[in-house]
């Protein structure tokens, strides 16, 4: 199998079983109904880890733009593969999303709010406020990149790296996720959200595009800062790129920040 396809699989994989959780929780009739976020993060966990472990050796189980663009950005990972893993990942994860609606088509037109609906696929923020969403998933993402790097350089039994880094999803849900939903990973909202737009959900409402450019601007932003700081400070090997990508975030959240005052104003 390519990588291309390991990416692909690996990715429907996680957000048929990451979205499944958010299905079985939000969903009316769903036995694990109003099971709570504890749930929701322990879910997500696994779903990275299975999935990581499933197609680990054949891609390397990125699963993440985010991940991907930070492991580019510190030499770890060619530029020119950077395209067509992204490519796999997007594709993965609206076919995951297909997986969740057809897992539970019954149970869509059981459940009147939309806003649950929406939450199966996409997150949202729990305060609209475009500075303070920005920013919550870029520290997710950072830690999400910084930690899988350091995890790493580790020494485990061998297969062991998979459920760590899944721990550190749920350890990211659990302490940083009640912003915004912790998307951390462009694909993992930006795909679905695609689905729920294209596929015919009773009552679905809106897909919430005004939103959507957070969840895949911030995790990209803080996955690659979170990789530079990690080979500038941990690695000790000084990269100016860091600098220039700083001080790209720093342009895009006083554009968030102008948002929100916009917001404050309405």
């Amino acid at each position: 199998m390519s990588a291309f396809w390991g990416e692909f699989i690996g990715t429907m994989i996680l957000i048929a079983l990451g979205g499944g959780v958010c299905a079985g929780v939000s969903l009316k009739k769903s036995y694990a109904a109003n099971s709570g976020w504890i749930v929701i993060s322990m879910g997500w966990g696994l779903a990275v880890a299975v999935a990581a472990y499933s197609v680990g050796s054949i891609s390397g189980a990125h699963l993440n733009p985010a991940l991907t663009l930070g492991l580019a950005f510190i030499g770890n990972f060619p530029w020119a593969d950077v395209p067509s893993y992204i490519a796999a990942q997007m594709l993965g994860a609206i076919v995951g999303a297909v997986l969740v609606f057809l897992h539970y088509l019954p149970h869509w037109k059981l459940t009147e709010d939309q806003g649950a609906k929406l939450g199966v696929f996409a997150t949202s923020p729990a305060v609209y406020h475009p500075f303070s969403n920005l920013i919550s998933e870029m520290i997710g993402t950072f830690i999400l990149v910084l930690g899988i790097l350091a995890i790493g350089a580790n020494k485990f039994t061998d297969g062991l790296n998979p459920l760590i880094v899944g721990f550190l999803i749920v350890s990211i849900g659990l302490s940083l996720g009640g912003t915004t939903g912790y998307a951390i990973n462009p694909a993992r909202d930006l795909g679905p959200r695609i689905a729920h737009m294209l596929l015919p959900i009773a009552g679905k409402g809106g897909s919430n595009w005004k939103y959507a450019w957070i969840p895949v601007v911030g995790p990209l932003l803080g996955g690659s800062l979170g990789g530079l700081f990690y080979k500038n400070v941990f690695l000790g090997q000084f990269d100016a790129v860091i600098w220039a990508v700083a001080g790209t975030a720093l342009v895009i959240l006083v554009f968030s920040l102008f948002l929100s005052r916009k917001n404050a104003v309405r």
